[in-house]
């Protein structure tokens, strides 16, 4: 992912990057990142799972906060186990939902488990 920094280019060095949980196993690879264009907060990553020959896999919503970045095995790790992100509110490419909808959001962020990010104290 280039050279250590904390600030980076979406396209670069997130955008494609893989996604594995604590038992490292492969979840997917983030395909957007989706900014909050008001506040400039990172609302929701979106995570490709389950592609198979070339085909589009499921997409999920994951908030940003429920990631971090494993310098060792250069992917972003999220915990969940594949089972917990199988049942996860998902979407396709074609039927994405509004994600600017509080409602939506709330639910998950909730599923989870963590602070929404127009929650989140700004100093």
């Amino acid at each position: 992912m280039g050279r250590a920094s904390n600030v980076v280019k979406a396209n670069d060095e997130i955008i494609s990057v893989k996604v594995m949980n604590n038992a490292n196993e492969d979840l997917g690879k983030i395909t957007e990142v989706m900014l909050d264009k008001q506040t400039g907060d990172v609302a929701y990553v979106v995570l490709e799972s389950g592609a198979f020959l070339g085909l589009g896999g499921k997409l999920f919503a994951l908030p940003w906060n429920a990631l971090h970045y494993d310098t060792q095995k250069d992917c972003f790790k999220v915990d969940i186990d594949k089972q917990r992100l199988e049942n996860a509110p998902g979407f396709d490419k074609d039927h994405w939902p509004d994600m600017a909808d509080r409602t939506w959001g709330q639910s998950i962020y909730t599923y989870y488990k963590t602070t929404p990010y127009w929650e989140q104290r700004h100093f």
